[in-house]
């Protein structure tokens, strides 16, 4: 929505922004693999709040960005953040809901990208018109609030309990295990 105004400030074409969605989809599997590990090592309570403030923090700063390789960056490091949101709390919910539910509860998950976009275009009907594109990045600060919440009211996964690895080499044995599953065939 916002392309053409964010390349006249830096004086890029509407393909030279568009380049930064690339970035942030490209480095969602960058995030997603980082704090699966985190979640997976620490549990996933933390390692969602840690999340949640920093794709927010991230999302404030490229509303502040000064110049087109910053704003690259920072979209970047927001796929970072917005891999590991998705992973780590998906993974979080679908351990807490019992399995009867799983199947509507991921469906109304993979809903929130479309509430997403609904919201950021009510954002933008009543935002830009009146302060630009900076502002719209501000407001996507808001989810860092998000963390409190977690912090107060989210307990940790009980499965994650059961299978907690007590260090990075067991976490990693696991891991090769996993993949040596997928590596052989059956006789």
């Amino acid at each position: 929505m916002t392309l053409t105004a964010i390349g006249k400030e830096f004086g890029k074409s509407d393909a030279a922004i568009a380049l930064s969605l690339m970035l942030t989809l490209l480095f969602r599997p960058v995030g997603a693999f980082i704090f699966g590990l985190l979640a997976d090592r620490y549990g996933r309570k933390l390692p969602l709040m840690i999340d949640l403030v920093f794709y927010s923090v991230v999302e404030v700063l490229t509303g502040l960005a000064p110049s087109y390789a910053t704003f690259l960056v920072l979209r970047a490091l927001f796929g970072i953040g917005m891999g590991a949101e998705w992973g780590v709390g998906a993974s979080l919910v679908m351990e807490k809901v019992p399995p009867r539910y799983r199947g509507v509860v991921s469906g109304l998950l993979q809903q929130g990208y479309a509430l997403g976009y609904l919201l950021a275009a009510l954002c933008y009907l009543f935002v830009f018109p009146h302060w630009g594109w900076r502002p719209l990045f501000f407001i996507g600060g808001l989810p860092a609030l998000l963390a409190l919440y977690v912090r107060a009211r989210v307990k940790e996964s009980e499965v994650w309990r059961e299978t907690r690895h007590e260090s990075w080499s067991g976490l990693g044995r696991a891991i090769v295990g996993i993949g040596s599953c997928f590596c052989t065939s059956p006789s």
